[in-house]
């Protein structure tokens, strides 16, 4: 049996973690065994690296080595964790992938989305997600209630316009890959998000 790779996608604020714990719960509702994982990070090794990414004191973080760092943790992830529990039949239920790279290094930061896919395929092989859930909302909305959680890290302390530029290029991702993408409204209540969200699983599960 082969297990199945689950994204979710979106800027800060619009509730990532809530409801990859809610995907998970449902998919245990139908005895299907989960993992939750995140990036960067999800291995010992790609967290330490995730500690660097995200710090903010110390050392500033050039732009490439930025990229160049996401994909050093990809590659421990995808390689340890994501690909070995795919294969034993577990349902991979990841906070970002790629796709977030190509929206924050490549629409936020402007790298070239062509560079960043040459590396993608290089580190990922051929390991695309089966469903890939993009929570959308403004900018404004979401960086307020990152806010409102407390303390931010070092990629929460961008100006509203490089936000926005990352939503946009989560937009034209989801246009670009409707085979994989759905978007859902995260400005509207968490029930009609989830009950979305319910949606798309069962037809992934059929």
């Amino acid at each position: 049996m082969t297990g199945k790779f689950i994204t979710i996608e979106g800027s800060e604020g619009v509730g990532k973690s809530t409801n990859i714990e809610f995907i998970s719960n449902y998919l245990k509702s139908k005895d299907i065994t989960t993992i939750e994982t995140r990036e960067p990070g999800g291995t010992k090794t790609a967290e330490e690296i995730r500690r660097v990414l995200l710090n903010t004191e110390g050392e500033t973080v050039p732009e490439i080595a930025e990229l160049l760092l996401f994909f050093a943790a990809r590659s421990f992830h995808v390689e340890n964790l994501i690909k070995p529990a795919i294969n034993q039949g577990h349902y991979v239920i990841c906070d970002r992938f790629s796709d977030a790279t190509i929206a924050y290094q490549g629409y936020g930061r402007g790298f070239d989305v062509k560079d960043i896919n040459i590396i993608a395929a290089w580190v990922q092989k051929k390991l695309q997600p089966d469903l890939t859930i993009l929570l959308d909302a403004p900018a404004e909305i979401g960086m307020q209630r990152a806010k409102n959680r407390g303390s931010i890290d070092r990629m929460e302390t961008e100006d509203i316009s490089f936000y926005e530029r990352v939503r946009q290029g989560y937009l034209e991702l989801a246009n670009e890959h409707k085979d994989r993408f759905v978007v859902i409204d995260a400005s509207q209540s968490l029930k009609l998000v989830q009950a979305e969200i319910l949606f798309h699983l069962d037809r992934l599960l059929e």
